[in-house]
């Protein structure tokens, strides 16, 4: 039986990973973080598992034995089951195939527990149609799918980087996220300097208001989710 709260049950996570390190690891981070998991070695074991609960979401790693994460990703998503795969590549062509075997995300080795938990979060609601496109704080209005930002009705030039710091915070509104996971969730990766995300935060706030985005000192940023 799923584990729950007032709000209902906890969503459960079809664990796909050979690896049985880096399966028992990640199960035991999920669980840390309210998820419930079923962890599976490989695709043909995953799918045998779908059979006995359907998963709300499935973390998939890439490559596994009998059946490969991206066959198994083509299996799941044909079956309405939203999937973040989980790989040790970081190519872009490995990318672009995981994204055209049908993949909602992807995280690369090593991985941050609590950026994978804001990514599983994130592709759920994505999933089940609670991310808006158009989101309105305050007298700011953004346009995520135009990528069009208004203030008091009036456009607001931003910089790519400026828009992938503020999609990410407002991905995860209500949560803080550190500087560290805001680059893993903008530019999925961690090679970008940190500090890259205090600068930004600094232009958003002088263009869209210093209301917008919250400082939490000795944590990170966040963007209220009531304000959203």
């Amino acid at each position: 039986m799923r584990r729950g709260n007032a709000d209902g049950p906890a969503p459960l996570v079809l664990l796909a990973e050979d690896d049985p390190d880096v399966r028992e690891t990640t199960q035991l981070l999920l669980l840390r973080r309210g998820w419930c998991v079923t962890p599976t070695a490989d695709g043909v074991d995953a799918l045998a598992a779908v059979d006995v609960e359907v998963p709300d979401v499935a973390v998939v790693d890439v490559a596994m034995p009998r059946m490969n994460g991206l066959d198994l990703t083509a299996r799941l998503t044909a079956l309405g089951i939203p999937v973040v795969l989980l790989t040790a590549r970081s190519l872009p062509v490995d990318e672009v195939s995981g994204l055209a075997a049908g993949a909602d995300d992807y995280v690369t080795k090593p991985f941050d527990a609590d950026v994978l938990s804001a990514r599983l979060h994130a592709v759920l609601r994505r999933a089940r149609g609670v991310v808006s496109e158009a989101v309105t704080i305050g007298d700011v209005r953004i346009d995520l799918r135009a990528r069009r930002v208004e203030r008091n009705g009036v456009p607001v030039s931003l910089t790519s980087v400026e828009f992938r710091v503020l999609e990410a915070l407002l991905r995860e509104r209500g949560a803080v996220l550190s500087r560290e996971q805001v680059v893993a969730m903008a530019w999925d990766s961690t090679w970008q300097d940190p500090r890259i995300v205090d600068t930004n935060v600094q232009r958003l706030r002088r263009k869209l208001g210093a209301e917008v985005v919250e400082t939490v000192r000795g944590f990170g940023y966040r963007i209220e989710a009531d304000r959203a």
